[in-house]
């Protein structure tokens, strides 16, 4: 959420910066909602003075054995309108945070600004797609034919958007999950967590997920639980309502988990195959950090999930998303996209994010500082290390051969038992 003293402080500069981000902000209605705030908070006051000071004079006329039921019938009524000024208040306020949780995160000062994907500033290419001696197939295809990828089946379970993965497919998904855990604790130096796939409302809220997008969540009915979009979601309020000593930080975490979300595959984008589906897997990686240390934790994040990307051998390239591209909590955002041969382009498989302070304000996570002694935001930042389920069409489509077979790529054997090719059945 943002610093509502903006709002109050800044009102001009921010509407600015927001509409950078194509976010028009209703200036004249927060500006009266701030007026109102101040006569009724300079009412209530008045008010409380008025009370104390007649309480004062209700204890000198009793000492004086004066008739003091009119001076406390005064006060009374006083105590009513003190009431009726709080609720009013309280209205004010409420809808002031009504407004603060609708509106995004501001970006930060070096990111491009542009309306949406095609204004997203390249920043640099790492390796070379293949170049196929033979017209390469999709993973859709390379999947059927090697029997290990069946739509028909998850969509006679669950409809569509889904996929069912069989034999070595199945293992080699699986591998995937675990060479990047291992990558990630072994030599990253993040800590493994495992955690619930259902969370209540107010962990939503923590980052960002909630009021705006509960169009995108699947809720289970007559219960406040939603199934997770994104490990994000519970593992950065680990720090929720906390206060972490400074040599806590920083938190790096390493979580995989299945994500849900309804919104896949909406507008007709990416109907074909496994790109975007209503339940898919992701190594997360989440760090928690003091907010000196967030610019360089961005790097640090971006390049661990890079490192996945190069063991496997695979093309990319790094972009600066725009002010009208980046997520709804995210300050900056760098977005890794992989080579698909399939689709002849780069397509994302891993955002990384620093949210400054804004979900921290929202979950109340805070460190203390040790160079003032005060309590302060901490900030929290976010990546795929990386989405299994792109990865998965990744290797497919860059390691595939003429004879429609795939090679494992040689970090993955260790977790493949003993396969190192995967071939069509024979007829």
């Amino acid at each position: 959420m943002l610093d509502t003293a903006l709002l109050r402080r800044d009102l001009e500069t921010t509407a600015a910066r927001l509409a950078d981000r194509g976010v028009v902000l209703d200036v004249g209605r927060i500006a009266r909602l701030e007026a109102e705030r101040k006569e009724v908070q300079g009412a209530t006051q008045a008010l409380q003075n008025q009370r104390n000071s007649r309480s004062k004079e209700i204890g000198q006329a009793k000492a004086r054995g004066e008739d003091i039921a009119p001076m406390l019938a005064d006060v009374g009524r006083l105590g009513d309108d003190i009431e009726s000024e709080k609720r009013r208040l309280g209205a004010i306020q409420a809808e002031l945070e009504e407004i603060a949780l609708s509106l995004p995160n501001l970006a930060q000062e070096d990111v491009p600004v542009g309306k949406d994907e095609n204004d997203n500033r390249e920043e640099r290419k790492v390796g070379k797609p293949p170049n196929f001696d033979f017209t390469p197939l999709d993973h859709v295809a390379l999947g059927t034919a090697l029997g290990g990828m069946d739509f028909d089946l998850s969509a006679k379970l669950s409809g569509s958007r889904f996929v069912s993965l069989h034999g070595g497919l199945a293992r080699l998904h699986r591998a995937l999950i675990q060479f990047m855990i291992d990558v990630h604790v072994q030599e990253h130096g993040y800590s493994e967590i495992y955690v619930p796939y259902l969370v209540g409302s107010d962990i939503l809220r923590g980052t960002g997920q909630l009021p705006k997008f509960a169009d995108d969540l699947f809720r289970i009915e007559d219960h406040d639980l939603f199934l997770i979009p994104t490990a994000e979601v519970p593992v950065t309020n680990v720090a929720k309502d906390r206060i972490l000593d400074a040599s806590e930080l920083p938190l790096r975490f390493v979580c995989h988990t299945p994500c849900f979300r309804r919104e896949a595959g909406s507008h007709g984008r990416d109907t074909r195959g496994m790109l975007r589906q209503h339940q898919f897997e992701k190594v997360e990686l989440v760090h928690i950090v003091a907010p000196s240390d967030s610019a360089r934790a961005l790097d640090g994040l971006t390049s661990h999930a890079e490192a996945i990307l190069q063991r496997l051998g695979l093309a990319y390239r790094v972009v600066t998303l725009c002010t009208g591209d980046i997520g709804f909590a995210a300050a900056k955002t760098l977005d890794i996209e992989v080579w698909l041969p399939g689709q002849g382009c780069y397509r994302e498989i891993s955002s990384c994010s620093n949210c400054e302070d804004f979900q921290a304000r929202r979950m109340q996570a805070r460190w203390r500082n040790p160079a003032t002694g005060k309590t302060e935001l901490v900030h929290t930042l976010n990546g795929s290390g990386v989405a299994i389920g792109r990865a998965l069409i990744a290797v497919l489509e860059n390691h595939q051969q003429a004879d429609g077979s795939v090679r494992i790529p040689e970090p993955l054997l260790p977790y493949m038992g003993g396969i190192d090719v995967l071939e069509p059945p024979k007829a």
